[in-house]
């Protein structure tokens, strides 16, 4: 395969990582395994453009993007119903997309699965059109992102600190939103302090990132209690796991989710794949089944 690597210098892991060791071993792995490769190293602000360029190119079977999941996500809606597979090289905070795909995080690790991988298509979700791979949040959730892109960190382990305390930030006030629901053509309206609608299910057991990346399906999570107690309790839960056990969640699946939000106040009041956004007055969520090639570890159990 002809393969296009993009890496993001100034994104999480590659930015204390030594990239020249890094190129040098992608370049030895993939051509171990006949695939003809090129590396480049792009700043964060350049990468996005880099990453529209490359989706416009005939003569690519991969698009390999280093970075995190924001990185990710715009790779996946640059290549969505297209010929090129995207590649990626898990370098973020938490690589939900490259966890549910079963990406080894270890960066060489991750190099030597993807140049022995399969092209495989996976499931996306869009939200009024935009793509994401992993969730599309309203609530509380982007509370949380509000306030943590106030504080100041310089690396992975400082956006952990960062994350830490914003969540503790968004817990000491619980907002309630009052949206209309339209699942699968059944409506209600409700007032929650969180909404969210995931590419495929949760699994069980660990941070939230779905185990099977064909389910065909969305996941939807309505929080059903205000009090900052139980939904500091649910916010565990989901981060360990254990939200099917927690009683102050509801889930379900989907094909079609339609969200009517009444509120006046609109930009960054929504969370696209970890990233702010602004929450339209009516925001249809639908499944894409294996609308996306991707490049995957062959072992990969889901396969």
């Amino acid at each position: 395969m002809k393969i296009l690597a993009l890496l993001n210098r100034d994104g999480g892991t590659l930015k204390t990582t030594d990239r020249d060791e890094l190129m040098a071993l992608m370049r030895d792995e993939f051509a171990i395994h006949g695939h003809e490769l090129a590396v480049e190293s792009c700043a964060g602000d350049e990468i996005v453009d880099a990453i529209k360029a490359a989706a416009l190119r005939d003569d690519l079977d991969v698009l390999m993007v280093g970075g995190g999941d924001g990185t990710v996500s715009a790779a996946a809606a640059a290549l969505a119903h297209g010929g090129i597979a995207l590649g990626i090289l898990p370098a973020g905070t938490m690589n939900l997309f490259a966890r549910t795909l079963q990406i080894p995080l270890d960066l060489p690790a991750a190099v030597a699965a993807l140049a022995g991988g399969v092209v495989v298509n996976v499931d996306i979700g869009s939200v009024n059109d935009r793509i994401f791979v992993h969730q599309f949040a309203v609530g509380l959730h982007a509370r949380m992102v509000r306030m943590r892109s106030k504080i100041q960190y310089g690396s992975r382990l400082g956006k952990i600190v960062a994350t830490a305390r914003a969540v503790f930030l968004a817990l000491r006030r619980v907002p309630a939103i009052e949206l209309e629901l339209e699942i699968d053509g059944v409506l209600k309206r409700i007032k929650s302090p969180a909404v969210a609608v995931s590419n495929n299910l949760y699994g069980v057991g660990h941070i939230p990132y779905a185990d099977d990346p064909r389910g065909g399906e969305l996941g939807v999570y309505i929080c059903t209690e205000r009090k900052v107690g139980a939904v500091t309790k649910l916010t565990f839960d989901i981060l360990t796991g254990a939200w099917r056990q927690n009683p102050d969640l509801l889930s379900q699946t989907a094909q079609r989710v339609r969200i009517h939000y009444w509120g006046k106040n609109r930009k960054k009041r929504a969370v696209l794949d970890g990233e702010l956004c602004t929450l339209d007055a009516e925001s249809v969520v639908e499944i894409h089944p294996r609308a996306l090639k991707v490049l995957v570890p062959a072992e990969a159990t889901y396969l």
